[in-house]
């Protein structure tokens, strides 16, 4: 298991992306008392910058081509990995992105697909808690043309089971943050009827399936 980039850490509680103590919901319905608000780190232009750049030096090495992350924070993290490995490489490297459908998928729009095909590809996310959206990209590089060679994440909620096995590429991340995360049958949290936060992820969504649930 990676130990965390403390660089990376402390970028994130500066511009107050790591919230903690209180009672989440993530868009994958499991529930954290932690939340990485990556919207928060994306205006800073120089540490998100920052960030990018220390993902590019751990791939500057490999003969990629190309990032691919997934709409919308995907965007802005593989154009700047994009800028910073092109820089490190002296040659352009490209950035494009895949965009959600109404059943999850992440596919290629805008006729981006033609920019993978017969290239390299490093696939980055900004947070991964189930992995289910780098692995949709994957595919659809893979239905594309493109070759696979890495992905990886800012942060890993669950690296015990988000590793390269489970991803299917080689995979790795830059920091380790709330680690503790439940199904919601199982979550102690919803147990003890402590509220569920309603400014920062899926809150209202759940609360709308669970009348009953206190406020």
């Amino acid at each position: 298991m990676n130990e965390s980039n403390q660089e990376v850490v402390d970028i994130l509680k500066k511009t107050n992306a790591v919230v903690t103590n209180s009672h989440f919901v993530y868009v994958s319905g499991k529930h954290a008392p932690e939340y990485v608000n990556k919207d928060y780190v994306y205006p800073h232009t120089a540490q998100i910058s920052r960030i990018a750049e220390i993902i590019a030096e751990k791939y500057k090495d490999l003969p990629v081509d190309v990032i691919v992350g997934p709409s919308i924070g995907g965007i802005i993290l593989s154009q700047w990995t994009a800028h910073h490995l092109s820089l490190l490489k002296g040659k352009e490297i490209l950035s494009v992105f895949t965009e959600k459908q109404p059943n999850k998928d992440q596919i290629f729009m805008r006729y981006y697909g033609q920019y993978v095909k017969g290239r390299n590809v490093l696939v980055v996310e900004d947070v991964v808690t189930t992995g289910g959206s780098v692995k949709k990209v994957i595919n659809s590089v893979l239905k594309e043309g493109g070759k696979v060679l890495a992905a990886c994440a800012i942060v890993n909620k669950d690296p015990k089971n988000i590793n390269p096995d489970f991803i299917g590429v080689p995979f790795d991340y830059l920091a380790i943050i709330g680690m503790d995360v439940w199904d919601e049958k199982d979550c102690p949290l919803c147990k003890e009827g402590v509220p569920i936060n309603l400014q920062l992820g899926y809150g209202n969504q759940f609360l709308e399936q669970h009348k009953d649930y206190p406020r």
